[in-house]
C-alpha cells in the first residue's frame, strides 16, 4: 500500500505498479450503482403512469415530457418543451412511440448539456439524475389551496349574501343541486322564508 501510495499521485500511476487507470472513475461508478437504480424506478414509475396494463419498460412522450417537466429537468429556459420532444424524437427507434431506458439514458445525455451549461459532461448528468431519483408522478407540482392575500376572505362562505349565501349550508358546505336550481315548493310559502311551517305553532 505505501508503495502504491509513493507511485501513484493523482491517479497518474506507473502500469508496472498500480492497474488503477483501468478501472471507472469513482463517480462514473456511483452513477451506475445505487444512484442508477434510483433513476431507474423513476423511469419505471413515470412510464407507468395513467396506463395500468404498462409495464413500466418504455415510455410515450406524454410521459417523458411529465416527467422532464415535473423533475425540474426542463425549467422552460434552458430546457424547453420544444427541446424534450426533439430529444424524445431523436433518441426513440424509427417508427417506435415509446422509449426503453437505455434510450431514456441517451435522451439525459443530451439535455443535461443543455440545462446544466458551464459543467462538465459527467457532472451535468450527475445533475440531471440527482434531479430525477427518488421521484415519482404527481410529487412535483401539485397544486396546493392557497390561503394567500385575499383568496381567503373571498373562499369565507359565511361572507357571503343573496342568492350565493344560499349555496351553502351553516359549515360551509355547498348544498349542491338545492343550492343552484329553484326546486318547486309548494308550501305556499315564497322563496327563502325563513318562517315556514311556524304559523300552527303561534296560532
Amino acid at each position: 500500500l505505501a508503495l502504491l501510495e509513493t507511485r501513484c499521485i493523482g491517479h497518474e500511476c506507473v502500469p508496472s505498479i498500480c492497474r488503477w487507470s483501468s478501472a471507472p472513475s469513482l463517480p462514473t461508478y456511483f452513477l451506475h450503482s445505487s444512484k442508477m437504480s434510483e433513476v431507474e424506478q423513476a423511469f419505471r414509475k413515470f412510464a407507468m403512469y395513467g396506463d395500468t396494463s404498462a409495464s413500466g419498460n418504455d415510455m410515450t412522450g406524454k410521459n417523458f415530457s411529465k416527467m422532464c417537466k415535473e423533475c425540474g429537468v426542463m425549467d422552460g429556459k434552458a430546457v424547453t418543451s420544444t427541446d424534450v420532444d426533439i430529444v424524445f424524437n431523436k433518441v426513440k427507434t424509427k417508427g417506435a412511440r415509446t422509449i426503453t431506458f437505455t434510450e431514456f439514458q441517451q435522451a439525459m445525455k443530451e439535455l443535461c448539456s443543455k440545462r446544466f451549461k458551464g459543467k462538465s459532461p459527467e457532472e451535468a448528468l450527475q445533475a440531471v439524475y440527482s434531479l430525477i431519483e427518488g421521484k415519482e408522478p404527481g410529487s412535483v407540482g401539485t397544486t396546493k389551496a392557497t390561503k394567500v392575500g385575499g383568496v381567503e376572505r373571498l373562499t369565507d362562505t359565511s361572507k357571503y349574501t343573496g342568492s350565493h349565501k344560499e349555496r351553502f349550508d351553516e359549515s360551509g358546505k355547498g348544498k349542491g343541486l338545492a343550492g343552484r336550481q329553484d326546486l318547486t315548493d309548494n308550501s305556499g310559502y315564497v322563496g327563502a322564508y325563513k318562517g315556514a311551517g311556524t304559523y300552527d305553532q303561534t296560532h
